[in-house]
């Protein structure tokens, strides 16, 4: 499979161990995007190891397709809770960022699995949140991950923590260049909302 990378990159090939992840029309820029070496493991188009996830818009929230090979396999067949968990954390964690125009940083994540998901089937994962940018944190989210059929696979709930950028310089490794390009990108989603 081919991935549509983000951000004008050139397209890649799909490297061993990365998920396939179904085409998707109309996916979301995210701000980090800008970052010059944005190696996010859940939503950088770029890292070959990464789960490389698009979201696109859908009703108040966003999705993602997904689609996992065995090399995300926990039992023969099965993929393993910890990479759905990561998805779900992944996809609020956006969600809130592009709703609130603020990173935040997972405080709590609660996740309840009602079935297993098989390897080599498709699924969705849809986040929904009340957050709004007019609302202090710290902000609450809600993913579920949804089978071919429409049943419910997974379901989370995380709570978290909004962070200034300037805080984020503190605890991540960032240069006051990539700084100022995240600041701009994310003061245009404030604008929108």
């Amino acid at each position: 499979m081919t991935a549509e990378p983000s951000g004008g990159q050139p397209e890649q090939q799909r490297q061993p161990g990365q998920p396939e992840q179904p085409e998707q029309p109309g996916h979301l820029e995210l701000p980090w995007r800008v970052l010059p070496d944005y190696r996010c493991f859940g939503c950088s188009p770029v890292n070959g190891k990464g789960l490389r996830l698009r979201f696109q818009p859908d009703g108040d929230g966003i999705a993602c397709a997904l689609r996992f090979d065995r090399d995300y396999e926990s039992h023969p067949g099965v993929v393993h809770g910890g990479v759905l968990s990561t998805v779900c954390d992944e996809i609020m964690g956006n969600l809130l960022v592009l709703r609130v125009g603020i990173p935040v940083f997972t405080t709590t994540l609660r996740v309840r699995f009602i079935t297993s998901a098989t390897i080599g089937a498709d699924y969705r994962c849809v986040a929904t949140t009340t957050a709004d940018s007019a609302t202090p944190g710290p902000y609450q989210a809600r993913a579920e991950v949804f089978d071919g059929d429409g049943g419910l696979v997974v379901s989370a709930v995380g709570q978290y923590h909004p962070i200034a950028v300037e805080e984020n310089r503190d605890r991540i490794d960032m240069t006051d260049e990539q700084a100022i390009l995240i600041e701009r990108e994310l003061a245009k989603l404030r604008a929108d909302h």
